[in-house]
């Protein structure tokens, strides 16, 4: 079977989040790309770090029932990005979605830069259509 490749899978249309971007910001930048997460992004596109919504939540609930300061991504995205590389096999992505790891991506090019986001969803519907 000839399976589709994670270009044909990932969204380019993602949430481009800045470190210094106040949670708030990415916050409505996700929820505008109906998406779990985003990449945290340099000036030239290049991966930093990763947010996502579980982060932000926890943020907003602090700002709007604590009265608590306002955070910047940079203070609150994960240090461990697990990534996909365009050339991966997209049966062993899949197979590791179905773990406890993330289910959502950054896909990188060789040079770092974030070229798409690939989430369970994506890959599920391009399988669901080899049915």
């Amino acid at each position: 079977m000839d399976l589709p490749k994670i270009s044909d899978c990932m969204s380019t249309d993602f949430a481009k989040i800045k470190a210094d971007m106040p949670v708030a910001e990415a916050s409505k930048n996700l929820i505008k790309k109906v998406l779990l997460g985003g990449p945290v992004v340099d000036d030239h596109g290049g991966l930093i770090r990763w947010i996502s919504e579980q982060d932000c939540l926890k943020v907003t609930v602090q700002v709007v029932y604590l009265n608590q300061r306002v955070a910047t991504v940079q203070e609150i995205m994960s240090s461990d990005v697990l990534v996909v590389k365009e050339s991966d096999d997209l049966l062993s992505v899949a197979q590791q979605m179905l773990d406890a790891k993330p289910k959502a991506y950054p896909v990188v090019n060789e040079q770092n830069k974030v070229l798409g986001v690939i989430t369970r969803r994506h890959i599920l519907d391009q399988l669901a259509t080899r049915i």
